[in-house]
Order: structure tokens, then sequence, then C-alpha cells
């Protein structure tokens, strides 16, 4: 009968929430209903009394951080508060009513939430170029859970990786490291959160993507190729036409010598250019006036010569004899008469 009377009793004291995290410098509040009579409660936080409540309403308070008061006109429930909770708060909150009510525990979790920063701020990069952001957190507790967005759209984890390391007292810093192909402008977000977190805090920054600068080296390639084909093409053709020339000279040529030698044969002119001429059998000196027969048979063929002498005056002008001309030159006898031979061969 005894242990079925303190569990009906025991019934009738709640406390809630039974736990509870937040944040740093925020406020928590723990509710405790007692169904009946009561005269006094405490209040003992990390086992340290904190503050006691008497069902009169008078409170009694360590400090300013804590206070209680009815949760509406309704007596049976009271309001617990602590004010701008630190870490150091963290742990069991035990509500006792005195009397056959006994006590309760709750569990307070308090977290912090540090800085986060992407480290270089916004980055121009050109397009199909491998880039990197480094995010750093700082001051946390509980570690916490770093993220990625492009966009607004969630990065798959593969892409980045996320070190922890333990600063002063019990609270840590991460480092992640996010890397990907830059293909068009995009924001760039890193978000950082803990259980105690409505929302992550973030940091973005926005990464701008340049056209890359055409690539000259397959063009210049190209062009190279081409351009040393034609020159090799027009150095053929340059020496297929020296060589055609040289030998249309030398057919030319060829052809000049033949005409030339044919017409000197023709004319009775040696290829030498010499006149190939009969020796003149008729020929005689000044004062000779017969050729002897033997001289006249020589050639075999029958001739009758006939050589007559004229004498023609040539009168040299003064002009003449002024530049120096005398009477003997070009056959000038004393007289001034030039002597003439003329021989017919028949």
């Amino acid at each position: 009968m005894i242990y079925l009377l303190l569990i009906r009793v025991s019934g009738q004291f709640h406390l809630e929430p039974l736990n509870a995290t937040v944040l740093q410098d925020s406020d928590v509040r723990f509710n405790a209903t007692v169904k009946g009579e009561w005269q006094v409660m405490t209040w003992n936080v990390q086992e340290l009394l904190v503050l006691t409540i008497y069902a009169t309403g008078f409170t009694s308070s360590s400090s300013d951080q804590f206070s209680a008061q009815n949760c509406s006109s309704d007596t049976s429930c009271v309001e617990f508060t602590i004010h701008n909770v630190t870490h150091s708060d963290s742990g069991p909150v035990v509500c006792t009513v005195q009397g056959q009510y006994g006590s309760r525990t709750a569990h307070l979790f308090v977290q912090e939430s540090g800085t986060v920063d992407i480290l270089g701020g916004n980055v121009t990069v050109v397009q199909d170029q491998q880039v990197e952001f480094q995010c750093a957190t700082t001051a946390w507790f509980p570690e916490p859970t770093v993220s990625w967005t492009r966009n607004g759209e969630a990065v798959n984890s593969s892409l980045y990786n996320t070190n922890t390391t333990a600063a002063h007292g019990d609270r840590f810093n991460s480092t992640s490291v996010l890397r990907f192909q830059a293909v068009s402008n995009t924001t760039v977000e890193c978000l950082a959160t803990v259980p105690a977190l409505t929302s992550p805090q973030s940091s973005s920054v926005h990464l701008v993507v340049v056209p890359k600068p055409p690539d000259w080296t397959v063009l210049i390639a190209v062009v190279v190729s081409i351009g040393g084909f034609a020159l090799l093409v027009l150095l053929i053709l340059g020496i297929i036409f020296c060589c055609k020339r040289r030998k249309e000279k030398e057919r030319n040529y060829q052809d000049e010598m033949r005409r030339v030698r044919t017409q000197s044969q023709m004319s009775g002119v040696s290829p030498a250019g010499q006149r190939q001429g009969q020796v003149n059998l008729g020929y005689t000196t000044d004062g000779q006036t017969s050729v002897t027969p033997s001289e006249f048979n020589d050639s075999g063929f029958s001739q009758t010569n006939h050589s007559n002498h004229s004498e023609i005056p040539h009168v040299v002008n003064t002009q003449q004899a002024a530049n120096g001309y005398s009477s003997a030159y070009n056959g000038l006898d004393g007289a001034g008469v030039r002597k003439h031979r003329h021989v017919t061969i028949v």
C-alpha cells in the first residue's frame, strides 16, 4: 500500500523538458508542475542551489541569472529560467519539492556558435580551371557540421574534405577545402551548424569565370604546315620552270647555231665567220701587165683575164688637206690622181 501511494504521488510531479539544448548567451526555461499542495521548491544547477521558491510566492535567488514565476494563474506550475547561459552551466538541473513529491532531474546542454569564413574572398579564374576554396570555422562547441552549396544547391561531400582540431578548452576549429572545375559564374557558400542552431551560419563568395583565350597553337601549326607546303610547291615549280627555260635556251641556241651554220654553208662562209674565198689568179700587182699560163691553169679552169688601169682624177679639198691628208694616201699619186684596178674574170 505504501509503495502504491508513492507511485501515485510521484506521478503528480512533472518536470519538462528533461533535455534542453541551447546556445550560449540565450535563456533556457524549465517547467515544474505539482498536483496538490506544496510549501517549498528548490532548484539546483551543477549541484549548486541557485533558487528557492515558496508557495506564498516569495523567491530567493543566488544571482540575477536565475529566476522563477508561476506559469499562469495556476499556482501548481512554476517556470524556472536561467538567463544568459554559459558553457559552464551545462549539466544536470534538479528541481525538488519538499515533502512527499521528491525531485526531478533535467539535463542542460549549452552549445557555442563560432565564426565561419571563406578565405580569400571572391575569385576570378579562366574557364575550365581547377579552383579551390577554403572555409575556416573557429571556436565552436561541439564540433560543427560543415557543408557547401553552389548556387544554392548542396555539394556532394566527395568534392570536399573537413579537418577538425580542438582549440583551447573544449572548443573546436575546423578547416574545409572544396575543389571543383570552374565552368560558369557561381556563388559558393560554406555553412556550419550545431544542433542548437535553428539555421546554420554561413559565408559566401562569388566565383567569376572568364572565357579561355583562344588556343593559337593549333592555328599556328596549321598555318605553318600550309605555308611550308606552299613554299615547297613553289620551290618545286620554280626548279621545274628554271630547268624548262634552260632547256629551251639550249634548244634555241642549238637551232640558232644550226641556222647560222646552214646560212654560212649556203653563202660560202665558214662556221668561224671567215669567208672561204678563192685565190684571184688574175690579180696583178702594180706594174704587172700579164699573167703567165701556169698561174692561170692551176685551178683547172679556162679563164680569160682582162686587166686595165684607169686613172680617175681625185681632187683633194682644202678641208682634207687641213685635216692632214697627204696626196700619197689611198693610192693618190703626186698629181692627185687615184689609181683603180679592174679585173674581169671570164
